[in-house]
């Protein structure tokens, strides 16, 4: 099932899409639907799908985030000693999520170096602490597609030794660099989540094409690693990782390095990172695509 939140009269309210319609549901916000459990068929009025404004599908308060998660991004970049070697732990702030059609903000006095990551993002449906990796995906209730929106910038430091490191604050979480959406599909719909196509494409360019089964480590060894520090409850959302095609690895300044992805579709190689006007879309299969367009500050 497919379960957005929708704007109407001024108000967010939680929907089902069928087909190109949504039907509302009788939930106070989609936290307390997916505390409920994967809703029973829908039934009652319906509207066109075209005639809603979608809004962030869940709003979580934070969002739990994995860097370094794919071996092709790995190679395309300027590397920590720990890239590849262990999950990377950030976060993002319900400050930093925007629905889909929302703008991204270029703002030239935080970053000029603003880099969009496509990423597949899991919704928490069960509560748990220290889940094994083996019954992980028993508590997913779903999943999204979130935007890792980054400001490279930011996030690449160096000595004058050549030691590289990253700082995951700054240029990770700002105001609107955790577009989320368009929808939660509920995770029987999804089946395994790393057997999913991953794009990006900017203002129709394809810049990144990968598979989820490329990740290092999978959904299910994510949510056993984040449920390690603190427990893991409903509407909690964890992003998985980019895989190569990103605007850094066209960038020498910052240890860049193209690669082209994993050579399942031939990339367009970015000439630039993202300016005012360009068009963002995030695509995962089973899922469907994000979109979201750069703005002035």
């Amino acid at each position: 099932m497919k379960l957005c939140t929708y704007i109407d009269g001024g108000r967010e309210r939680v929907g089902a899409i069928v087909g190109n319609d949504v039907i509302d549901m009788p939930f106070p916000d989609m936290k307390t639907l997916i505390q409920a459990g994967i809703p029973k068929a829908p039934s009652g009025p319906k509207r066109p799908l075209s005639s809603v404004k979608l809004a962030p599908p869940i709003r979580p308060a934070t969002m739990l985030c994995s860097g370094s998660n794919y071996r092709d991004h790995n190679k395309e970049k300027a590397n920590t000693p720990i890239s590849g070697k262990e999950p990377e732990f950030f976060v993002k702030t319900a400050d930093c999520v925007i629905g889909p059609e929302a703008t991204i903000v270029y703002d030239e006095k935080l970053t000029k170096k603003l880099d969009a990551e496509t990423e597949l993002a899991v919704v928490i449906g069960k509560p748990g602490r220290h889940i094994p990796v083996e019954r992980a995906l028993e508590h997913v209730f779903g999943y999204t597609i979130v935007n890792d929106v980054t400001a490279r910038d930011r996030q690449v430091r160096r000595n004058d030794q050549g030691f590289t490191w990253y700082e995951l604050g700054r240029s990770k979480c700002f105001e609107t660099s955790g577009p989320t959406g368009p929808w939660i599909v509920t995770a029987d719909e999804i089946g395994d989540p790393q057997r999913l196509r991953l794009r990006t494409r900017i203002n129709g360019e394809l810049r990144q094409s990968s598979s989820t089964g490329n990740m290092i480590w999978s959904c299910a060894h994510l949510v056993h690693f984040f449920s390690a520090n603190m427990t893991l409850q409903p509407g909690t959302i964890i992003i998985t990782g980019t895989p190569g095609g990103t605007a850094w690895s066209t960038d020498p300044e910052l240890g860049g390095k193209w690669v082209g992805g994993d050579g399942s579709e031939e990339l367009v190689p970015a000439k630039g990172y993202l300016k005012p006007g360009d068009v963002i879309e995030c695509e995962l299969e089973k899922i469907g695509i994000l979109r979201n367009t750069v703005g002035p500050a």
